[in-house]
């Protein structure tokens, strides 16, 4: 069955210089890449993604991490993954959460680390069901930056809409 899924590649991995290796490995599901940017963080898009973990004592310390300032690294490169299972075989490839429970040859266990503060910097985030990827990928992206039509769109017309462009 084909999904969708989102992958983040996190402040970490990006400061560590990973993403082409960690593109290489996820290039190993030959699954097809339908979205991919890099996104500077706001707490607002952090907490939203985490929203699951608010009331954990770490949380703002995840928000911080996702956010870049735990390695003076503002973005996140987020991309959507699309094919058959795509979710379970992203999901396998990255491993467990926590790096120090993830097969070593995972993407978790070769490059993911905890913190002294207790924090799991795990290089890469990928969705755990098709419902949390539904709600990521709405999260992260709009429809137009998605090549294809995973979900159900309408057109909207807004009324003063002001949004940046170029000068």
């Amino acid at each position: 069955m084909n999904q969708q899924t989102l992958i983040l590649i996190k402040p970490d991995g990006l400061v560590k210089s990973l993403t082409g290796n960690i593109l290489t490995r996820l290039s190993e599901t030959k699954l097809e890449i339908i979205a991919a940017k890099v996104v500077q963080v706001s707490r607002e898009l952090a907490a939203e993604h985490y929203r699951h973990m608010k009331d954990q004592p770490f949380f703002p310390e995840l928000l911080d991490y996702l956010q870049g300032t735990l390695h003076n690294r503002r973005k996140v490169m987020a991309l959507v993954y699309w094919g058959d299972s795509a979710i379970q075989r992203v999901r396998q490839l990255a491993g467990a959460t926590n790096p120090e429970e993830a097969e070593p040859t995972s993407i978790r266990g070769s490059y993911g680390r905890i913190t002294s503060k207790g924090v799991y910097e795990n290089v890469i985030h990928t969705s755990g069901c098709e419902e949390d990827a539904e709600r990521e990928i709405k999260l992260w992206f709009e429809p137009k930056e998605v090549i294809m039509d995973v979900y159900p769109t309408r057109q909207e017309t807004v009324e003063k809409l002001v949004r940046t462009v170029w000068a």
